[in-house]
């Protein structure tokens, strides 16, 4: 990108910083749960990944996901920190302005780095990489959600009609999604 387009910004956006966080989340969970000895302790660890993936505020009253989850983690520090800094690290996006943010992204990265868990403080040296392209984002807010959006469309048609042989029909469907309102059947 660089090469060919040397005045594009490169901007990181939520979706992509949080995917790479959750997937980080999720391989500590795996680490803390090959490292445990106690078969309860893996009992209770068992089946929380959906649960530490999930944002506090959408878990599931109904189905005791804040009971289950706070379970897991009274169980295991470093889970219980890893899981907590997530929250923290979502309120990167929130912040009044770049010089905010900034700051913001530098006390998070010192907390992860202090943390002293391994999963954590490799993020942090990502983050901290990566740091103009995170803060480039208070010059230009802008996100890639739509256009994965749209692929993801592109790619469920090609599956619903096991490819098609004419181009030109396709790339008219293609300019059709933006009409087109998908129903879940079930």
């Amino acid at each position: 990108m660089r090469e060919f387009l040397p005045d594009a910004v490169h901007v990181f956006d939520r979706f992509h910083v949080m995917k790479l966080y959750n997937q980080k989340l999720s391989d500590l969970r795996r680490e803390v749960y090959r490292e445990l000895t106690d078969v309860l302790h893996k009992q209770v660890l068992k089946g929380t990944r959906w649960l530490l993936l999930k944002n506090s505020e959408n878990l599931d009253p109904k189905k005791r996901e804040r009971e289950r989850l706070d379970e897991a983690l009274e169980l295991n520090a470093p889970l219980y920190v890893a899981y907590y800094m997530k929250d923290q690290l979502r309120m990167f996006w929130c912040q009044p302005n770049k010089r905010a943010a900034r700051q913001f992204l530098n006390g998070w990265i010192r907390l992860a780095m202090f943390s002293g868990i391994r999963v954590l403080m490799d993020f942090a040296k990502t983050l901290a990489k990566h740091r103009s392209g995170l803060l480039a984002w208070y010059d230009h807010p802008i996100s890639t959600g739509p256009l994965e959006a749209t692929n993801a469309k592109i790619q469920l048609l090609k599956r619903q009609a096991y490819g098609y042989r004419d181009q030109e029909f396709f790339r008219l469907k293609i300019y059709a999604l933006h009409l087109s309102r998908y129903a879940l059947v079930g």
